[in-house]
């Protein structure tokens, strides 16, 4: 049996809320087809683009911020690099000029209402969040196609390893999760303690093994530094704005108001046992809330789940 190992910075990857399926994956695949046209020398002679969204990416995707996801990874732009405020100030331009700039180096002309189509009544067979983007050059000549799909987490599958994984084929190991790299390779959480009962290390211990296996003990340490600081980050902004959440439901903001009370308890030299709790929520609905507004998280390991973590790491 072929394993794969997922890595942690596989399963913890910084990026931007509201949805690591419907915003972060989009984003990725829009990047990744990009950065395509870039390294084949093809971006000159784009002249125009569409994107088609299927499925739940075109059935939720103005909640999840799908359009300006895939703008931003059209621009060239990551979900981990993405500074929220310039994304913002980028996409008010886009609105503005209707002028974008493929891959940060061709300017084309792209109108999201004309040029990013819902396509809801249609879904593709591989999973519901599909979408295919066409590069066009001068006269509508095809430059070039790509379909992905987002498929959980921020993870990525594109058309050929979708119809890979359709007609019973194995899909290709990941450059950085290879198996045969790592001394305890394992396909299912019952393998996993069956290997830690055996080698009587605990799973974080042998975790760590996998991971240093793949990178030197000083990338993963300043990898994981990298997420924590993140996620830090993450907490201490949203236990200082305030506001209503984007989407519509004018939703207002509470971390800040509890951030708020909670000091105050605490300057009262409160003796409440819940307090501890209570600062649990606070720093879990603090990033719930970035999250929502599309700020700066760490998936974990979805944008989902993106507050329980850090919730309980300070």
């Amino acid at each position: 049996m072929s394993l794969t190992i997922v890595s942690v910075f596989d399963l913890f990857k910084i990026g931007i809320g509201p949805s690591s399926s419907h915003t972060m994956g989009p984003m990725t695949a829009a990047q990744h087809f990009v950065a395509a046209l870039r390294d084949d020398g093809r971006l000159p002679q784009v002249s125009h683009l569409t994107v088609e969204l299927y499925g739940s990416l075109a059935l939720t995707g103005k909640g999840h911020a799908t359009d300006t996801a895939v703008c931003l990874g059209l621009a060239g732009w990551l979900p981990a690099q993405v500074d929220p405020d310039l994304a913002a100030t980028s996409i008010a331009s886009l609105r503005r000029n209707g002028e974008l700039l493929l891959a940060g180096m061709q300017r084309i002309d792209f109108r999201m209402e004309r040029d990013i189509h819902w396509r809801c009544q249609e879904s593709l067979p591989f999973h519901p969040n599909a979408l295919t983007l066409h590069a066009w050059g001068v006269g509508g000549a095809a430059v070039h196609q790509a379909t992905f799909y987002s498929v959980g987490g921020g993870f990525v599958v594109t058309q050929a390893q979708a119809e890979a994984q359709l007609s019973g084929r194995p899909l290709p190991a990941p450059t950085n999760s290879n198996a045969a790299a790592v001394p305890f390779p394992y396909a299912n959480a019952a393998e996993l303690l069956d290997i830690a009962e055996r080698e009587q290390l605990g799973i974080a211990e042998l975790t760590l093994r996998n991971e240093c296996a793949l990178r030197t003990p000083q990338e993963v340490g300043d990898g994981l530094e990298r997420i924590w600081a993140a996620m830090h980050a993450c907490i201490e902004r949203g236990l200082h704005q305030e506001g209503t959440l984007p989407g519509g439901l004018n939703v207002k903001r509470r971390a800040a108001k509890l951030r708020a009370a909670l000091e105050q308890r605490s300057a009262g030299r409160s003796a409440d046992p819940l307090t501890a709790m209570d600062w649990i929520n606070a720093w879990a609905l603090a990033v719930n809330e970035e999250n929502a507004a599309g700020g700066k998280v760490v998936t974990a390991p979805t944008n989902g789940a993106a507050g329980d973590t850090p919730g309980v790491l300070p």
